[in-house]
Order: C-alpha cells, then sequence, then structure tokens
C-alpha cells in the first residue's frame, strides 16, 4: 500500500515518514485492495494529531488520534484502523452469507462541537444503494451520510435516530 505523508505544523522528518509508511503499511496483512493511505499529522499546542484515510473499495475507512506524542498518536490510530477494517470484513462476510448487512452495532461517538460552521468539506459522490450508504455511514463513524441513491438517483442522507434505528431524507420537488 502506498502512503501519502503529510505535515501541518509539522516537519516530517524522514524517521517519522518511515515509521508512520511501515505501521500503516502493516495493514496491507487485513484486507488485499486498500487505496492510497493519506495520513495527515498536525501539531497544535502540546497535541500531536494524525487523520489517517484510507479508500477501499469505493468505502473510506478514516481514523483520528491525538496524543502528546506523534509516535504514539501513530500507534493507536493504526490500532484504531485494524479494528475498523475488521469490522469492514465482517460486514461485508454477513452481507454475503445472508444478504444483508446487520449494521446495528456500537459506534465511537462524535465529540460535541459549538453550534458554528467551522469546516467545509467536498467530496465525489457516487451512486449507491440505501444499505451501502450505511455501511458507508457507519465506516466512517459518522452520525450522518449524503449519497446518490443508485434507485431514484436524486440526493438522499441517511442519518442515525436516537432510538438506534436508520432514517432517510429524500427530496421532494414542489
Amino acid at each position: 500500500m502506498k502512503v501519502q505523508v503529510r505535515g501541518k505544523n509539522i516537519q516530517v522528518t524522514p524517521a517519522l515518514r518511515d515509521y508512520v509508511e511501515k505501521r500503516l503499511g502493516k495493514l496491507d496483512r487485513f484486507l488485499d485492495n486498500l487505496g492510497e493511505a493519506v495520513a495527515t499529522l498536525v501539531v497544535e499546542g502540546d497535541s500531536h494529531k494524525i487523520e489517517v484515510t484510507i479508500p477501499v473499495n469505493g468505502m473510506l475507512l478514516r481514523g483520528e488520534e491525538a496524543t502528546g506524542e506523534m509516535y504514539s498518536s501513530v500507534d493507536l490510530v493504526v490500532e484504531k484502523m485494524e479494528r475498523q477494517i475488521e469490522r469492514y470484513k465482517a460486514k461485508i462476510n454477513r452481507r454475503s452469507n445472508r444478504g444483508v448487512a446487520n449494521l446495528a452495532e456500537n459506534q465511537d461517538k462524535l465529540e460535541d462541537e459549538t453550534p458554528r460552521v467551522i469546516k467545509t468539506k467536498r467530496f465525489a459522490i457516487k451512486p449507491m444503494s440505501l444499505d451501502e450508504a450505511i455501511m458507508q455511514m457507519n465506516l466512517l463513524g459518522h452520525d450522518f451520510f449524503v449519497f446518490s441513491n443508485a434507485e431514484t438517483e436524486q440526493t438522499n442522507v441517511v442519518y442515525r435516530r436516537k432510538d438506534g434505528n436508520y432514517g432517510l431524507i429524500e427530496p421532494e420537488f414542489e
């Protein structure tokens, strides 16, 4: 697996780059078709954070960890990514065995944030089924996911309800 290492407020030394590439490269043994991993190293005050994104078959695996030292942050994010890959493989196996994935799994809750727009994201939307969108949302650890519904060819939003079930928002044009 190819690993792209970027730094924000940190000089990425060759030793640190080698460490990140070596640790993330070991994820290949869990899954064959991993895409190019993007690791962003960020230093904010005393916090050393790493954000990792890996595309897998049109899905995204994402992990983020922060500690007081970058090497331990790398170790923790690799452990988190291993757990995500195991969940992904288990869901794929359940889906192939039963035809429908059981998506009611415990997910890490997102930290509470202040009610203001502090970040804007843009991403390509690919057509997928509702089940694929729910699986992608869970793999990312998010509470909602925007996708292009392959059946209706419209943009939809799937979200996790407080009762643990899922909701779907479909556009209605007047």
